[in-house]
Order: structure tokens, then sequence, then C-alpha cells
């Protein structure tokens, strides 16, 4: 071993080494777009950041961890579906296999024993579908389904009982990974008074670890994360010739969807949670809390709610979370002070720090995506900008305020009044790899389906154009969006300058570039006005 790596030829082909696998890695997907800050964080940095600290090292200034998180590390995979799909495939086994029988899963687990907790919070177990539904989607590889995993074995937990530590033992029941998915849906479906999910001890927000202590409370936004997954995997099912559970979903879907409707809206706003005791949060009743970001997003990134309510909704949001004259995005306001609301631990930070009203860049980008899903290309690229930590660091006086690396993600920016504006928590933080799919999938519109990709910008009205370069295992697509004044109805897609008569580029590895020219509709506004002048004059004639 010595004689190996005697020398600097050793050392300088290692670096040689490392040097060609991060451009490779990083230059599957590059941009160039009018803004240059969307550009540098895009094109390198945020998948850095979730590759070589969030999958890889687990660890950070802030954390120092190296704990495997069973939604963390799920979520973080989405957005190395094209640069790295099989570190994706390898995730979502290796969660899987963390998954005890009874359908829950560890909340976090050390490698490589496989020491960690199991917990009684709501939406982890649920990532396992959702993330193997996007990675299906995406990659067309419906093989992952049947692959075998084993599951884990532990003691239940004891009513009353918030989580424990142990070394749970490996099972000697195994079975495909789309079983563990329908395990964990199944393990889901247990709901309050108000026909809403259970929250138990936290759901997303593992702050609010006691809005359900007592087993009772349930989560608004719990029941559209959840009824996005049953709509989702529907398809799953019917592929699988799975009728039965197929229509378990829809069914659930339905019904879940008309409670959210009658118990989770507020009047402006949709509500966050229940107490166990019934007293709603996120509402206009509450002193603290009255609303929250992500009950909002998930409204309509969900599709579970009912349509102008979304809207109005998503209006009350902008009005009151989003802070246009500091640069940032609360999770929700006002912040947990004095009221005698009890929500957890989440109470103990700050006000206006972190969770606790603070932004959290995850919601934030849940936000903007939901902006970007209602076509609202004016608010999605405003937001956007606003939470892009280059325009953070720009200058010096951006960077006295901000104090942290400008360069990556910070899990939050501080609204606190004596510290507005300042970031924490870097690198260590999932808002990477959903910044990533916020601007590849939502803003850019790149959206890959198997050996195909489609096209659903949601750009600036003011660019002009854009070009996409895009390396399909050994061949380059560079893809040029036209954005100028034209009177396409539809998107046309141009393929090395033939016309694709379905919009539709067909991935093909023949090793070629190919030139995708991508001419987006565009209308100014008063052309759309003074093209309904003639059929207002023929209704006047008629009438």
């Amino acid at each position: 071993m010595i004689r190996g790596y005697k020398g600097t030829s050793f050392a300088h082909d290692a670096l040689d080494k490392v040097k060609k696998y991060w451009q490779h890695t990083l230059g599957v997907l590059q941009i160039e777009t009018p803004d240059a800050a969307l550009n540098i964080i895009s094109n390198g940095w945020l998948n850095y950041q979730t590759l070589a600290c969030r999958i890889w090292a687990r660890s950070g200034f802030y954390q120092s961890g190296g704990a495997f998180g069973f939604r963390d590390q799920l979520q973080d995979v989405l957005s190395l579906m094209y640069s790295r799909p099989a570190i994706a495939h390898k995730q979502i086994l290796l969660n899987a296999s963390r998954q005890f029988k009874e359908g829950d899963a560890q909340h976090w687990w050390h490698p490589p024993a496989g020491r960690g907790v199991r917990t009684t919070c709501s939406d982890d177990f649920l990532w396992l579908p959702f993330v193997t539904l996007k990675y299906v989607s995406h990659t067309g590889d419906i093989g992952i389904l049947d692959e075998s995993v084993s599951f884990l074995e532990g003691r239940i937990l004891n009513a009353g009982e918030e989580s424990y530590y142990d070394l749970p033992i490996r099972s000697h029941e195994s079975a495909s990974l789309y079983d563990h998915c329908v395990r964990s849906i199944d393990h889901a479906l247990k709901f309050g008074e108000h026909g809403l999910p259970f929250i138990g001890s936290g759901d997303w927000n593992d702050g609010m670890d006691k809005v359900g202590a007592h087993g009772k409370g349930e989560s608004v936004w719990l029941a559209f994360f959840l009824y996005d997954i049953l709509m989702r995997f529907t398809e799953i099912a019917e592929m699988k010739g799975d009728a039965d559970f197929a229509e378990k979903c829809k069914q659930y879907a339905k019904k879940l969807r008309s409670n959210i409707e009658k118990n989770g809206w507020d009047g402006q706003w949709y509500r966050r949670a229940y107490f166990d005791d019934g007293t709603p949060l996120g509402s206009s009743t509450n002193e603290e809390c009255k609303i929250d970001s992500i009950v909002q997003s998930w409204s309509v990134l969900s599709k579970a709610g009912e349509i102008e309510r979304s809207k109005t909704a998503m209006n009350a949001a902008a009005k009151f979370l989003v802070r246009k004259d500091v640069k940032l995005i609360q999770l929700f306001d006002p912040p947990f002070d004095k009221s005698d609301l009890n929500p957890g631990y989440i109470k103990g930070y700050v006000p206006g720090v972190r969770e606790n009203g603070g932004q959290y860049t995850h919601a934030a980008i849940w936000l903007v995506m939901a902006f970007a899903e209602l076509k609202d290309k004016a608010k999605t690229w405003e937001l956007l900008k606003m939470i892009n930590p280059i325009n953070h660091g720009n200058t010096e006086d951006k960077i006295a305020i901000y104090k942290v690396e400008p360069y990556v993600i910070a899990a939050d920016v501080y609204a606190v009044s004596s510290h507005t504006g300042r970031g924490g928590w870097t690198w260590y933080t999932g808002s990477a790899g959903w910044m990533y799919q916020l601007i590849t999938e939502c803003l850019l519109g790149l959206r890959r389906k198997g050996n195909t990709l489609q096209f659903e910008p949601c750009i600036p009205e003011e660019w002009k154009s854009l070009t996409i370069h895009y390396t399909y295992e050994e061949t380059i697509y560079h893809i040029v969006y036209i954005h100028e004044q034209n009177n396409e109805e539809e998107i046309k897609v141009v393929i090395n300058g033939e016309e694709q008569s379905d919009a539709i580029v067909y991935l093909v590895n023949d090793k070629a570039e190919h030139k995708v020219v991508v001419q987006l509709p565009f209308k100014k506004v008063e052309q759309q006005v003074l093209a309904l002048v003639p059929l207002l004059n023929q209704k006047r004639t008629s009438d």
C-alpha cells in the first residue's frame, strides 16, 4: 500500500480523477440564461452541495452528525436524477431497508450498524413512495419496483411514547420495493375526528412535536401530501395490475380532498393543523402562527386544493409571509413567543429564527414552486431571485448582513429584528436539492419522462432566449428556448431542423450532438386584448 501511494505522480493522478469526476457529474446539465446569478448557483454549486455534503458527508459546520435521515436523503437524490440516477436508485433501496414491518421507518440511523430512532413522526415513511414515483417517472426504470428488500423488526412504540433509540434487527421477511411503498401508504391511512391524518410527533416540521402529543392531533399539510401520493400511486398500482389497491388509493384520495375542504379551510387560507383538543393551528383565530407557508404551497402542488381557494391562499401567503424589504420569505407569521399555544420545541427558538417564523428555505422554495405551478411568471421569478444566495452576497454591504457563504444554500435566514437577513445553517440542508428542482423543472420547465423530454417553462416575459446543454449518456442536446413575440398557440419543438408534431424530444444515445429549438408561445398583453376586438365587434353586431 505504501509503495502504491509513493511519489507525487499518484497525487497528480488522483487530483485529475477528482476533477474529471466533478466535471462529468456537474456538467450533465448546464444552463445559459440572462441571469448570471442563476447560472452560477445552478451550474455546479447546488448539486455539489447535495452530493458532497448531504449524500456523502452527511455533515456540516452546523451539524456534525453522519446519520442518514429517512426523509432527508430521499429528498436529496431528487436533484440527482439527471446527473447521477444510479445514486438515487441506491438510496431508495437503502431507505426501504430501514422500514419496519409495520410500515413506519427509522427517523434517522447511523451506519454501519444501523442504530437509530423509531418515532411517531407522521411523514417520514411516505417519502419512500413519493421519491420512488418521481424516480420511476423520470428514468422509466420500472424494474426497481420489483427489487426485493428486507424489513426491520423492533419494539412497537408504547402508548404516549414519541421515540426510542435502539439497534433493530433485520427481519427474515422481504418484499418488493412496490410492496414496501404500499405498506408505507397503508400505514398512513389513519385519521382523526376532522378526517385528516394524525400528525404524531411532528410531520415535515419536526419542531411541532407537541401538536399531537396525545395521539389525536391532525395535520392539514400531511393531508395534501398524502393526497398527492395517493393520486400518483394509482397509476403505478394499475401498471402493476393491482386494481384493488389502485381503487383504494382513489377512494381515500377523494375522501381526503373532501375533508380538507370541509375542515382545512380557514376563510382566506388553509389551516396548518389541529391540536389534540381540536384547537386549530395556522388560523386567523390564533395569536401566533396565523398563516403557515407550506399548507398554501401544497394545496397547489398536490392539486388537492379547490383552485380558487388555492389562489386566494397563495395571495395571502405572498401578502403576509413575503418580506420584500429584507428579501426573505417567512415559514409562518407571527412567530411563537408568548401565547398559550405549545406546538413543541419550535417555541424554544428565538422568534424569527429558523423554523420559528424565520425563512426556512426549504418551505420558501415550495412556495415559489407553487407560484410556478399557477403559471405566475412574474411572481415566480421575483421570489426565486429573492432566495438565490448569490444575490445576498454580491456586494460588500449585502454580505455584511448575510454573513455566510453566498454560493451554497442556507437552511434559514433570520427575520428577528436584531439579525434580519442573516443566513444560518449553510451546507447541510435539503434546500439545495429542492432549489435545483425549482430551477430546472419549474422555472425552465425541463421535464424528463423516461426517454422523452417535454417543456413547460415559467420564465420571465423579458427573457428573449436561453440555452440548456444536456448530456444524455454520451449524446449532447443543445436546447435553445426562443421566447419572442409570435403568433404560436402551443410550444413548437424543432430538432436538427425538423419540427416535431408532438413537441416532444425522444432521447436517443447516438453519441452525436443535436440542436433543439423550443419556440415558446408569447403574446404581449396588448396583443391579446386587440385580438379580442374583432370578436367583441362581431358579438355586438349579432346582438
